[in-house]
């Protein structure tokens, strides 16, 4: 009788969500945008469910619950309709409505929550690195080098983002040596929260081009962005600015400073649970001479292995509208490889 009676009473041991078309799922909460709830159950696996289509919630550990207006309410949860009873360890029970919940969290994603509020500057960072290799001697003799790199920090109220790109290759043949490619862009952005949907940012690039001349471009500028999408798998930037850019080409063109504008935007999307793709397009008209202008396109998609291991292409175009001496208007620059993921892992 007591096998049997523990058999009844272990489904309770557990949350469980009874959805309006009469569907049960037992697992366990992890967290509510007031929209949708991430529910984890070991039938299903982690799914999200809009909370339209959800009849009943009962939690049997205690959640978080961020309200609208900024509180924050812990207990145990039950919810029928669009009304949630939250009872405390120790007091009265609350009871509000769904449309007063912004989040719910698991005790755990509200662990994962605070540790965001105030992190220390080598903290939160991801993302990753390849890094290719090859070299031939004998009958040929070829070296060659190329690296593509992005790692970013986000916290609730800023973003930090670092990239680099580069290619060089060397080949010798019968005795003459020469420079294929020797390219190298590094960039870095930071992003700070104004409110919810709109932030300002500051950023700068680097960038080196053996083959067209150009010893070094330096860019720094700013602007204003929008959040036009922000959620789990889809995170849409619009940018607007402007910048200072210093070229400095070889020869008797070898300084030219001008103001720009720029207008871009950037996009992070997970395509499919192994496969996400990160984007970015900006156009840079000179103001300072009319006609002119500059484009940047990076691309990057990563297809995990493991936990740690990807497999990663990184596409990097740069195009200008008045290169010196007859220099090509468009540079492209793909790597791929295997990348190391940096950081903690989700």
């Amino acid at each position: 009788m007591l096998l049997v009676l523990f058999a009844l009473a272990s489904p309770a041991l557990a949350d469980q969500l009874v959805l309006k078309n009469g569907d049960r799922l037992t697992g366990t909460i992890v967290k509510s945008d007031g929209k949708t709830i991430v529910f984890k159950s070991d039938l299903v696996g982690e799914v999200t469910i809009a909370l339209d289509n959800v009849e009943n919630i009962t939690a049997d550990k205690p959640l978080y619950l961020t309200l609208t207006d900024g509180r924050v309410l812990t207990g145990i949860v039950t919810s029928k309709n669009n009304q949630f009873e939250i009872k405390p360890s120790t007091g009265a029970a609350v009871v509000v409505e769904r449309s007063a919940i912004a989040v719910v969290r698991s005790p755990d994603e509200q662990k994962a929550y605070e540790s965001t509020l105030n992190p220390g500057w080598f903290e939160q960072w991801r993302g990753g690195a390849d890094l290719g290799f090859a070299l031939t001697r004998g009958n040929s003799s070829t070296t060659n080098l190329a690296l593509g790199m992005a790692i970013s920090r986000e916290t609730l109220r800023d973003k930090t983002s670092l990239y680099a790109a580069s290619v060089y290759n060397r080949e010798n043949t019968n005795g003459i040596s020469r420079t294929v490619a020797n390219t190298f862009r590094f960039g870095a952005r930071y992003d700070r929260n104004i409110n919810r949907d709109w932030f300002g940012y500051g950023f700068t690039d680097l960038e080196h081009n053996g083959l067209q001349d150009l010893n070094l471009r330096w860019v720094l500028g700013g602007g204003i962005g929008y959040h036009a999408i922000r959620n789990d798998r889809t995170k849409l930037d619009l940018l607007g600015g402007l910048d200072v850019s210093r070229e400095f080409f070889e020869g008797n063109d070898n300084d030219r400073t001008s103001l720009e504008a720029q207008l871009g935007q950037t996009l992070d999307h997970r395509l499919t649970p192994r496969l996400s793709l990160t984007e970015q397009l900006f156009f840079f008209p000179n103001l300072s001479n009319g006609g002119d202008y500059r484009i940047n396109f990076d691309a990057g998609l990563v297809a995990d292995v493991t936990k740690r291991i990807a497999w990663q292409v990184t596409l990097s175009d740069r195009y200008l509208s008045n290169p010196p001496g007859g220099a090509k208007q468009n540079d492209l620059l793909l790597t791929t490889g295997l990348k190391v993921r940096l950081g903690a892992i989700k």
